[in-house]
């Protein structure tokens, strides 16, 4: 029987907006994980990260929201599909997906 684990991170970023915006897609490619769809207008990206032969790909949705005027909410929520077989290999890897994207984000956004 297979489902998906699904995980959610909410950080709040001390940059502007446009910039947060711009470096996301620039975060995806520096780890190799596909873009599947940008919507301008609400500040939303999906991705897919990598799969191979010990791992399901995970699916990322990714929000960026306005806190203030120079802070702003990243929402990062992604799910994996697992089986019940496999649910015990993939704990905690969504979590690590959402946490590589996070501290990959930091890391642009600080050069």
């Amino acid at each position: 029987m297979a489902y998906l684990r699904k995980e959610k991170e909410t950080v709040e970023i001390d940059y502007p907006m446009e910039k947060v915006w711009e470096a996301i897609p620039k975060v995806l490619q520096i780890l190799g994980w596909a873009v599947k769809e940008i919507q301008s207008e609400t500040y939303q990206v999906k991705a897919r990260t990598n799969s191979n032969f010990m791992a399901y790909a995970s699916v990322l949705v990714i929000n960026v929201l306005p806190a203030d005027e120079k802070t702003v909410r990243v929402v990062v929520a992604a799910e994996t599909p697992v089986t019940t077989i496999t649910s015990l290999l993939y704990f905690g890897r969504v979590q690590e997906r959402i946490n590589r994207f996070l501290e990959q984000l930091e890391r642009t956004l600080s050069h």
